[in-house]
């Protein structure tokens, strides 16, 4: 085989440069198809990448930690006890041992260059005879007595510069002072304010430095400093690009509405409580949450959909995502068949996609797919917001705390321990009744949580 160059692949559809987290292999090493090469951090995971021939590793062309784009050299592949010239090969030569370089195709033969007579301009164009302007009329100043008409503005203008306008003319009708009137006056000393001069052509515009104004005035032409408080610029992720690209066309192109309710969770924390006396792993509020949220699919199947340009997808398993928080911002990786699983199953899974998260060691298909997704800040102590789609996922539940509130227990008034979740929908795939339906058996789930375990 000839030596043959690995380069840089577009492991997610789209992108244009990602980042060589780690090579799985070293020079020297065999390496067959389908063997793990690298692993290529994408804007939000890690993917493994597989070598598609067979061969010996020659060359390493980018370090660990380097983002380059798609397409770029990365290493060399060569059959074993192949010679390869790695800077030969990637010029393009060829690089195998006894192999010849191309001769460079001769350059063709240039004409040589034939002056070209300058275009004459084009005779310019009689300038037409010219219309005198007659000379405005001038009017002279009113008498003495005379009473004087000026609008609002006017007197306004007039007042602020100081100007008397018994002794302006007015050229309006009746001899009614306008504004043009006063506008060409200059402005008498110590009035209000002045007109600024407008240059004819803008010039630069100097700032004077700090003491150079003497006696406490202003330089003529300086425009005073202006005091800014300190900031750090810090640059945009590939994650962060991600997140902005991508919930702003979310916002932009995505209908959605919005459902609120509240559900008593007194009962839902009793049974954590008993679960937690006998199960190996510690249950949390949020795992009881996942598995109402598939139950309820499982009660309003309709609703386990999401939008295509061709139709509505309906899934026959439920997947759901579930937001997690990173340093570098949020992740939604993707817990798949939620409604077979056990509480246990589902908290355990939920840990480990956490952990492996914020370590960023995702891979690129566990952020793939799901119909729906939950975000869950009670922990933060917020009592309910409304979060965005995250396409082409048709439905995100915002989940608040948990918290003690004033709740009418038959006709008796008592405190009960309350949760907010607010619904967020496509209204392309899930009308308001539907989206309702799926949110009352939602909250039965949660309000009756034996159901969950069954």
């Amino acid at each position: 085989m000839m030596a043959t160059i690995v380069r840089m692949p577009e492991v997610l559809a789209g992108s244009t440069e990602a980042a060589l987290q780690a090579w799985l292999v070293g020079v020297g090493d065999t390496v067959a198809i389908g063997q793990p090469l690298a692993e290529i951090e994408t804007e939000k995971a890690m993917v493994e990448y597989a070598s598609e021939i067979e061969g010996v590793l020659v060359s390493l062309l980018v370090e660990p930690g380097e983002s380059v784009s798609v397409g770029t050299p990365i290493g060399v592949i060569a059959a074993a006890g192949e010679e390869v010239d790695v800077s030969r090969l990637l010029a393009g030569d060829g690089g195998g041992s006894g192999t010849a370089a191309a001769p460079a195709p001769p350059e063709p033969e240039t004409a040589p260059a034939t002056p070209i007579p300058p275009v004459p301009a084009p005779p310019s164009a009689p300038a037409p005879p010219s219309t005198p302007v007659p000379p405005p009329t001038p009017v002279s100043p009113p008498a003495p007595g005379t009473r004087q008409f000026a609008s609002p503005l006017v007197r306004r203008i007039a007042n602020e510069r100081g100007l008397d306008l018994s002794t302006v003319s007015g050229s309006g009708p009746g001899g009614r002072i306008v504004r043009r009137d006063i506008e060409v006056l200059p402005a008498q000393p110590g009035s209000a304010a002045a007109p600024a001069r407008v240059p004819a052509e803008p010039g630069p515009i100097h700032v004077a430095p700090a003491g150079s104004s003497a006696g406490g005035v202003p330089q003529v032409g300086a425009v005073p400093a202006v005091a800014t408080s300190g900031y750090t610029d810090v640059p945009h992720t590939g994650m962060r690009r991600a997140i902005a690209r991508r919930l702003t066309e979310s916002k932009s192109t995505v209908p959605h509405f919005y459902l609120t309710a509240h559900c008593r969770v007194d009962a839902l924390l009793e049974l954590r409580k008993s679960v937690n006396e006998t199960s190996p792993r510690k249950i949390s509020v949020n795992d009881f949450v996942v598995k109402a949220v598939a139950a309820a699919f499982v009660d309003v199947p309709e609703a386990n959909a999401i939008w295509t340009d061709q139709a509505t997808r309906r899934f026959d398993a439920v997947d759901l995502a579930i937001a997690v928080s990173t340093d570098g911002g949020l992740l939604t990786p993707v817990l798949r068949g939620v409604d077979s699983m056990s509480l246990s199953s589902v908290s355990a899974a939920i840990a480990d996609l956490a952990e492996r998260a914020r370590a960023g060691r995702l891979k690129q298909q566990e952020l793939d797919g799901g119909s729906f997704a939950i975000s869950n800040l009670g922990m933060f102590g917020v009592d309910e917001f409304s979060a965005i789609l995250n396409p082409p996922q048709s439905g995100i539940l915002a989940v608040g705390a948990a918290k003690p509130r004033p709740v009418i227990d038959g006709t008796t008034l008592a405190v009960g321990t309350v949760m907010t979740v607010t619904l967020s929908a496509d209204h392309r795939v899930v009308d308001g009744a539907l989206a309702a339906r799926w949110l009352a058996a939602f909250v039965a789930k949660i309000e009756h949580p034996l159901g969950i375990l069954l």
